[in-house]
């Protein structure tokens, strides 16, 4: 069992940042991948960005790349989550979530039925 719990988020301006946290607890957590989704109002849950075990390889949305960074600090048991150039749109409940994967590819990284841990969720609010 991993246990996981966000941090760090809030309400913002457009344009601004914010920086979500993810600290793990429980099994090993440097063993298993690391997602961020997010649900806004009325809308499905949707892929943000993952990281692989080390941190040697991302996915990202495309809506999202080049403005969030994804990163994980396996001694400290966190991922994080840096969120740039922040626009209305990104509005939502943010979740960080973990698998042990077999296999790194696209298909499987962004699904959210691959990640059997979640955490409670981090509103992010961005004002225009």
């Amino acid at each position: 069992q991993v246990q996981l719990v966000e941090s760090g988020g809030g309400l913002v301006q457009a344009g601004g940042s914010l920086r979500l946290s993810c600290a793990a607890s429980g099994r090993t957590f440097s063993s298993y991948a690391m997602g961020w989704f997010r649900q806004a109002p009325g809308k499905e849950r949707e892929f943000v960005a993952a990281i692989n075990w080390n941190g040697g390889s991302t996915y990202y949305e495309d809506s999202v790349k080049g403005r969030f960074t994804i990163s994980r600090d396996n001694a400290k048991n966190t991922g994080y989550l840096q969120m740039n150039s922040l626009k209305p749109e990104d509005t939502a409940v943010y979740y960080c979530a973990a698998a042990g994967l077999r296999l790194w590819i696209r298909s499987v990284v962004t699904g959210s039925t691959t990640y059997p841990y979640w955490g409670q969720g981090t509103q992010v609010t961005v004002s225009s």
